[in-house]
């Protein structure tokens, strides 16, 4: 400041208030890259007395009824669940209790709308609310679909997989008729303002490779990984960057496994848990198939898929490269959370497997990418 100013008055421009950005659009995927790491990945108290009360206190308000009762139910997904009892009849509940607050819930649930809409089968959506105003938590409370998922009857080994892989082959294409703006998680505050689907990355390429080389460090670190390895899958997906280049997305469940799919022996009755939904790669979720099922598998999703819509070009690069960075991510996801470490009660570990089968098997799924994508092979190989 110039000798003789008036030491009162401070005449430099000061900086303009920015928001801080939002927790999903600095994740490629919310479970290993949200501040709150793997939170949900081990089991949580979901009994409380205070949670129960509260869960009781939002859904009165949100739900005409004249009986109601909230008691807790089995979950090993990211999410607390419950049931709700509402005048005789039960509904199913979900609570997201991260530090981060994280709003997604309600992209999800108007998600799940537009994917009815479109005659796909998932579950009405009878009130939602992220906004944490009353309690300290988002919620949901939904249709209860009484049919278990999927996986419970492949771990049984009744399950029509290659009937099934059809179906879900072809609503996958179904629900690539809903095309967002721009990539990657979709912008809640731009959800709630104008009603409209748009990822917070303007490119595709952008949002695919975020945290990558983190996520790489993060394997060769805790050994899962040789440098070699990691520098061999960076070096391939930097090759093939070309088919990153997209114009326009098209609506990804980003969590695409029978787990999330509800239904019988032969038939689906819901898709479920479109919490990770982004604006992506026609070819992303069926490679999110390919990440626990064989090439038989794949082979009835492609048909199924190109039963609605023609695979796009390049669809079996496609299939491999995203093939590849989504089995990154579940390593990543495997080792923080100790995955390995589980038996087969675990959801993810077939019946008379350990966790030692689950690392010998994510080591040779990506393995199995980076070959599938160097050689352009046919996903039926798999």
């Amino acid at each position: 400041m110039a000798v003789g100013a008036d030491a009162s008055v401070d005449t430099r421009k000061k900086p303009e208030a920015t928001m801080p950005q939002h927790p999903r659009s600095l994740t490629y995927y919310w479970k290993c890259d949200r501040p709150a790491a793997f939170h949900g990945t081990d089991e949580r108290p979901r009994d409380s007395a205070q949670m129960l009360a509260q869960l009781e206190v939002v859904i009165q308000r949100a739900l005409p009824h004249r009986t109601l009762a909230v008691r807790p139910t089995p979950s090993q997904g990211n999410h607390l669940t419950f049931l709700a009892t509402v005048d005789g009849v039960d509904r199913f509940v979900r609570i997201e209790d991260g530090p981060e607050a994280d709003d997604y819930m309600e992209v999800e649930s108007h998600l799940i709308g537009l994917v009815r809409g479109l005659g796909i089968p998932a579950p009405e959506i009878f009130a939602s609310d992220a906004s944490r105003l009353e309690v300290p938590f988002a919620w949901q409370v939904m249709e209860q679909i009484k049919c278990p998922d999927l996986n419970h009857f492949h771990k049984a080994c009744t399950l029509d997989l290659p009937g099934v892989a059809g179906k879900i082959g072809a609503a996958v294409a179904a629900w690539q008729g809903i095309r967002p703006e721009g990539f990657g998680p979709f912008d809640p505050a731009r959800l709630r303002e104008a009603g409209a689907l748009q990822g917070f990355h303007t490119r595709y390429q952008d949002y695919f490779h975020l945290h990558i080389d983190r996520h790489l460090s993060f394997l060769v670190e805790r050994g899962f990984l040789t440098p070699s390895q990691s520098e061999n899958f960076d070096s391939a997906i930097k090759e093939h960057a070309s088919l990153l280049e997209l114009s326009q997305g098209c609506l990804v469940h980003k969590d695409l496994a029978l787990w999330n799919i509800l239904g019988t022996e032969s038939e689906i009755a819901a898709f479920i848990d479109f919490d990770d939904a982004i604006s992506g790669d026609p070819m992303d979720d069926l490679s999110l198939l390919g990440c626990f099922y064989d090439g038989a598998v794949i082979s009835k999703a492609l048909e199924g898929y190109a039963s609605v819509r023609p695979l796009p070009q390049e669809h079996r690069r496609r299939f491999w490269l995203h093939l590849l960075r989504n089995m990154i991510v579940k390593a990543v996801i495997r080792v923080g959370a100790g995955y390995f470490d589980k038996t087969d009660n675990f959801f993810l570990i077939n019946s008379g497997k350990g966790g030692s089968d689950l690392k010998t098997f994510t080591l040779e799924r990506l393995s199995r990418s980076l070959r599938g994508l160097r050689e352009n092979q046919d996903p039926v190989f798999l």
